[in-house]
């Protein structure tokens, strides 16, 4: 893949489905107002709801991200699951202003119901939406942070974080800390695995460090941050033995030093799988990661995204950024190594050439 310019604060984790979460157990309610004058129907709070908040800061962490610190009274009800939280940027339109689609609507709106009317709005007064990851997270300050990767002006959410300033309106929709349908949006999974690969780009920077910085004692492996420059490297403090490694391309192709990287991590791996499976009985199955399965071949246009459930492996590989990168990965950690698919979680947050939505 050749070095090319992408404006990369377009190409943010997205998975270009919008789906409902199912919940389980007893389920959190609030009142539908009735249309007949007959008393009011609990309805369960939808998993996600939209918060409007207004820029408290917005901090220049090196050449590439901007921190923008978002503010709201009703951010003391955003949900602290942490992780690789997505949500979604409600971005507002070349005039400042934002479509009424019924975000606000008492009770709360669920996706489908506000996604389909916002896809059903004429393309002049529809806006755009991004997804991200939010970096931190907290609820007693009525605050969140999010990271934003800026290659030039031209998208619409770079445009926004170069332009904004305290004061300045963004809605954001994220996950409601009162429904007991918790928990969408977070994509780390690493089951009983204790050693751990998590690899990605400048895309993925947000969620990794958010990641690692959640990550308890006792967690071991390697992460790989592939980032435009030297210079982009951010600090991040854990309490897990996960080794950082910052790779600057510094010019280099898309995805070549992270390639490199995860590549030579495999090596090491998959000398200590033959370790393992040289002490075996030679009746058992294979030790370290029996039944990887066939990978499916896929077309241009499907959604690159595959969660792991890694119960019962001892190693869980993460994996976001550019789509053919990752997918690269991927392949390489399945068919080259022999880790079982439901080892490796692989998240296509962009693909080259593309804008996300």
């Amino acid at each position: 893949m050749s070095a090319q310019p992408v404006d990369v604060a377009e190409a943010t984790p997205a998975r270009p489905e919008i789906r409902a979460v199912e919940g389980s157990g007893r389920r959190a309610t609030a009142p539908t107002a009735p249309t007949d004058g007959s008393t009011a129907e609990a309805r369960p709070i939808p998993a996600t709801r939209a918060f409007r908040t207004t820029v408290a800061d917005v901090l220049r962490l090196s050449p590439h991200f901007i921190r923008v610190t978002v503010t709201a009274e009703d951010l003391r009800h955003f949900y602290t699951g942490g992780l690789d939280q997505r949500i979604k940027v409600f971005l507002p339109r070349a005039d400042g202003e934002f479509p009424e689609i019924g975000l606000f609507a008492d009770p709360a709106p669920t996706i489908m119901e506000w996604y389909h009317r916002w896809r059903e709005l004429d393309d002049a007064e529809r806006n755009p939406i991004r997804t991200y990851t939010v970096r931190a997270i907290r609820p007693e300050q009525r605050e969140i942070d999010i990271d934003f990767v800026v290659h030039g002006t031209e998208g619409p959410a770079s445009a926004w974080v170069s332009a904004a300033r305290p004061g300045d309106e963004l809605i954001v929709i994220g996950p409601d800390g009162r429904s007991d349908e918790v928990g969408a949006g977070i994509e780390w999974n690493p089951g009983t695995a204790r050693d751990v690969l998590l690899a990605g780009d400048e895309t993925a920077v947000p969620a990794m460090c958010a990641i690692l910085e959640s990550l308890p004692e006792g967690i071991t492996g390697e992460a790989y941050l592939e980032v435009p420059s030297s210079e982009d490297a951010l600090e991040v403090t854990t309490r897990c033995g996960v080794t950082v490694h910052w790779l600057g391309r510094d010019g280099a192709p898309l995805g070549e030093r992270l390639t490199a990287a995860v590549e030579d991590w495999a090596r090491r791996r998959e000398e200590i799988f033959a370790a393992r499976q040289a002490a075996c009985e030679p009746a058992r199955a294979a030790v370290g990661a029996p039944d990887t399965g066939e990978l499916p071949e896929v077309s241009e246009d499907a959604v690159l995204w595959e969660v792991a459930d890694p119960e019962g492996f001892r190693e869980y590989a993460w994996l976001a950024g550019e789509a053919g990168v990752i997918t690269g990965l991927r392949r390489h950690l399945v068919k080259g190594i022999g880790m079982s698919r439901k080892q490796v979680s692989f998240m296509g947050y962009w693909k080259a050439g593309r804008a996300s939505a």
